[in-house]
């Protein structure tokens, strides 16, 4: 007989640790391939882990409630096999975790996790008010020598995306007796205290309800998306820019190969790739529109990947990714839309399709909608809506002289974040998306 050490996987690159909610196999029980042994919970996701092999649980190495690292033996399971007993240990890729949630809330929660606000807190250990995950540990840790949430927010973390580790409090007790009492920056690294602090959010609004009202609890991922929403406004300077332009000869081209590309390639060609590559082309142009906001610095972002965001038949939001767009052709563009559209239709995204954005694209006009005043998709710090394709009476301009026609128009709304994109990059950077879109050769092959 051989055992097998059943290990807490790796579940994303910002998740170190889980906590064990519950086992569901009890010692002595059969286990058949692929089936789940314990229940885990992250800061990202409720998940279960399962067997990668069949055989008898023999023994369980953790409570309930215990704090797991990454890689860490969860269980022994005592297989069948030939010759001498032999401890069998992974040391390839873990088996990836079954998420009881759609991967949908898994990328909202990994976009919630990269926006963090500094709020002022009034309470001892509860809920972050700026959103920042402590673990279990940390948590007890801090009750047991009574810090504040103030205080736990304000130690700078060591772990992953600065992650307060049960390293990070201990050292910051030991340094207490020594912090400034005049809330200044210390010198010891250990922390800082914010310079100011905003005021604390005005209370909702109280609302009545009567007999003949429904109650409707949101679900989790709404409640993600209300968050990342909310998130995003208080942390960047949302600003907006419009611009319309004329497509004629993009439906014009479209009408003429649509039918013989889905014979050939067996799909659909869309509106959406032919637009995605004219906004890959500006990015490539305005560079400083492909950044991100990390305190005081900007990162400027050397990969162009374009998050696609589109609605899900419940009415939630979705951003799958495409990696590296400056690189494809139209055909490679028309693929990759094509692909993410249906698998998020399905619920079949990986976590990795919607990790990585470095700007977001969303097609209001897919609901009839003209133009729209998009929320950014942090921590990017701009977003583009595309409206509505119309036909419109246009003055067009010839060497014979202007004349009234018929042409196909949209409109382009794009937000930006004016903390770090002024108002001449901004509207710069529709203008030239503009051109191109207006510029499209029709004599183009796909």
């Amino acid at each position: 007989m051989a055992k097998f050490e059943l290990k807490l996987p790796k579940m994303g690159e910002s998740v170190a640790e889980a906590t064990i909610t519950s086992w569901l196999k009890e010692v002595g029980d059969t286990i058949e391939l692929d089936e789940a042994i314990v229940e885990i919970a992250t800061d990202k996701v409720d998940s279960e882990v399962p067997s990668e092999v069949e055989g008898v649980l023999i023994e369980r190495l953790y409570d309930v409630d215990a704090v797991v690292k990454v890689g860490e033996t969860l269980a022994i399971i005592e297989i069948s096999g030939n010759g001498a007993t032999e401890d069998v240990a992974v040391t390839t890729t873990a088996p990836e975790v079954r998420t009881k949630e759609p991967q949908e809330v898994k990328a909202i929660e990994n976009s919630i996790a990269e926006v963090t606000a500094v709020k002022e807190a009034v309470v001892v250990i509860g809920d972050s008010p700026s959103g920042k995950f402590y673990s279990p540990l940390v948590k007890t840790i801090a009750k047991k020598e009574n810090i504040s949430m103030t205080e736990l927010e304000s130690i700078v973390g060591t772990g992953k995306d600065n992650r307060v580790t049960k390293d990070d409090i201990l050292a910051y007790i030991e340094n207490r007796g020594n912090t400034p009492i005049n809330g200044g920056e210390t010198k010891t690294g250990t922390f800082t205290t914010p310079v100011q602090s905003q005021k604390p959010a005005t209370p909702a609004a109280p609302v009545s309800v009567n007999g003949q009202d429904e109650i409707i609890e949101m679900s989790r991922m709404g409640k993600l998306v209300a968050q990342h929403m909310v998130n995003s406004v208080q942390t960047s300077a949302h600003v907006q820019s419009f611009i319309e332009v004329d497509v004629t000869k993009i439906v014009n081209w479209r009408n003429k190969v649509k039918d013989s590309f889905q014979k050939r390639e067996g799909e659909k060609i869309t509106f959406t790739p032919i637009f995605m590559e004219a906004i890959a082309k500006t990015i490539k142009d305005f560079p400083m529109i492909n950044i991100s906001v990390d305190g005081d610095r900007v990162i400027k972002k050397k990969n162009i990947n374009l998050g696609m965001a589109a609605a899900l038949a419940d009415g939630n939001l979705i951003v799958p990714v495409i990696k590296n767009a400056d690189q494809l052709n139209l055909m490679g563009m028309t693929k990759a839309v094509n692909d993410l559209a249906l698998r998020a239709r399905t619920g079949k995204l990986k976590p990795d399709d919607t990790q990585g954005g470095t700007y977001t694209v969303t097609n209001v006009g897919s609901f009839g909608s003209v133009m729209g005043t998009p929320i950014i998709n942090q921590p990017q710090v701009a977003i583009l809506a595309l409206g509505a394709i119309r036909k419109v009476p246009a003055v067009i301009e010839t060497p014979e002289g202007d004349f009234i026609g018929i042409r196909h128009k949209m409109f382009l709304s794009h937000s930006y974040d004016h903390r770090v994109v002024n108002g001449a990059l901004g509207g710069m950077f529709i203008q030239r998306v503009a051109e191109y879109l207006e510029g499209f050769d029709t004599n183009r092959e796909f």
